[in-house]
């Protein structure tokens, strides 16, 4: 009776109070479902005439790409004309947040991500757009027989999520029967402390990044805790690559299957893993190009940047936007019968844990929401090289302050309750890795290493 109510009056309530159209789109897409391949690739062009009419029309900054261009949106009338547009890339974002902006569009909710590169970004989204991400989430949820009212825990890091927990979040929350565990600090008492709400609870699925379940996994697999009969059908993963040896432990932790999704907040709910094992791209709110270093379009098959464009985006477009992640694309049909191309091959996105001084394994993440809002920062790079000892690389612009480094500093200090060594270091660029990603935070540290702090002050380092 709780899921029945929760599925069909307090979340639609939820989302009607919201804004967010969620309902209309996840019924449009599981419509969809029954095209054929030939029918998606028909509706998904003509999503993109659609948005490229009303961007053309209503959003300066693609008008003015366009005319530099010389296009018209006549010239665009599906998925391959895409080519004819220049990469959207997060510096453009950066740069021209306003004029992104629909002229006549309603109300924006504004987010922020250091992302998997490294480079901070802040940028609006409209309601359509962040009501297709939960629309895509519910689909998948569905796939595995799941919806909005089983009970749920979220292993998750954003500061959105855990620094908003008022009286009516935590309403919120009790309605939708979910409830959201931090996965900045996974020490041993805080690990114990989640088993025994997942094993006492009545959760039926659980979310969160590979490397954080894979954590408590291992810490349940030492400690002889049976995690297998709790009821758990699915967790679902994303935010970093999950690795077959991740999926294999968690897996046989819990009993259950793991899913595999990727996307960010900035790219959209790009693709995710259905009960057969194929990753489809959710090509009815998004197309996916996979190009090489001059941009151009690679075989099946083979490894590129993948560039999204998200066909609910048109309020502040996100159009051939490079997420600076790896992957391939593939001719392969899954055996579910679904008419979704498939992603494969997706690299990148691997983020470590900080090893605290006492002891505590940090969340990468935690380091990154030190950085990534702080004004004049291009890029960074933190390297975590003793458990108090840091070093820090950033790219700034004329917007810096050079105070920032006692902010971070002491954001640090918080963050692992302790002294600690930071050495600032100001570089002209950044290279990514040989992969092509770039590693945002690096931990030279074991994570098996619990040793006592140090007595340290701050290194001012080069300018």
């Amino acid at each position: 009776m709780r899921r029945w109510l929760t599925w069909n009056v307090m979340f639609p309530l939820h989302e009607w109070a919201k804004g967010h159209p969620s309902f209309r789109i996840l019924k449009e897409m599981e419509a969809a479902e029954f095209l054929t391949v030939a029918e998606m690739e028909q509706l998904r062009a003509a999503k993109l005439r659609k948005l490229i009419e009303y961007a053309y029309a209503n959003v300066p900054y693609i008008q003015n790409v366009m005319q530099q261009a010389n296009l018209k949106p006549a010239d665009i009338q599906g998925p391959a004309d895409l080519l004819r547009l220049p990469l959207m890339r997060k510096a453009d974002v950066r740069k021209h947040r306003e004029q992104m902006r629909s002229r006549i569009a309603g109300k924006f909710t504004s987010f922020s991500t250091g992302g998997s590169t490294g480079e901070p970004l802040i940028y609006d989204l409209p309601k359509e757009r962040i009501a297709s991400w939960i629309a895509c989430r519910q689909r998948v949820m569905r796939w595995r027989g799941l919806s909005v009212g089983d009970p749920e825990y979220a292993i998750w890091g954003s500061p959105v999520e855990i620094t908003r927990q008022d009286r009516i979040r935590g309403l919120r929350d009790w309605l939708l029967d979910t409830q959201l565990l931090s996965a900045f600090e996974m020490s041993e008492p805080v690990m114990s402390r989640y088993l025994d709400l997942i094993e006492k609870g009545r959760c039926r699925t659980i979310m969160s990044y590979p490397s954080s379940i894979y954590l408590l996994s291992l810490y349940a697999q030492k400690t002889g805790r049976n995690m297998r009969r709790t009821g758990i059908k699915t967790i679902f993963v994303t935010g970093e690559i999950l690795f077959e040896h991740q999926r294999e432990l968690i897996a046989d932790t819990f009993n259950c299957p793991v899913g595999n999704g990727y996307g960010g907040r900035d790219s959209g709910f790009v693709c995710h893993e259905c009960p057969q094992g194929g990753m489809h791209i959710m090509a009815d709110a998004t197309i996916v190009e996979i190009l090489d270093p001059q941009g151009q379009p690679v075989p099946q098959g083979e490894s590129g940047e993948i560039v999204v464009t998200d066909l609910y985006s048109r309020e502040v477009p996100f159009i051939r936007y490079a997420t600076g992640d790896i992957g391939a694309l593939t001719g392969r049909r899954c055996t579910c019968g679904r008419p979704m191309p498939l992603l494969e091959n997706i690299q990148g996105r691997t983020t470590d844990f900080i090893v605290a001084p006492d002891g505590t394994i940090l969340h990468a993440l935690s380091m990154i929401y030190l950085v990534r809002e702080i004004e004049g920062i291009e890029q960074y790079k933190i390297r975590q090289k003793e458990v108090d000892r840091f070093h820090i690389q950033i790219v700034r612009n004329d917007s810096y302050k050079i105070d920032s480094e006692t902010r971070i500093h002491e954001g640090l200090r918080q963050r692992l309750r302790a002294p600690v060594e930071v050495v600032f270091e100001y570089v002209a660029a950044l290279p990514p890795e040989r992969s092509g990603k770039f590693r945002h935070v690096i931990s030279e540290v074991p994570m098996d290493r619990g040793a006592q702090p140090k007595q340290a002050e701050t290194v001012e380092g080069r300018r």
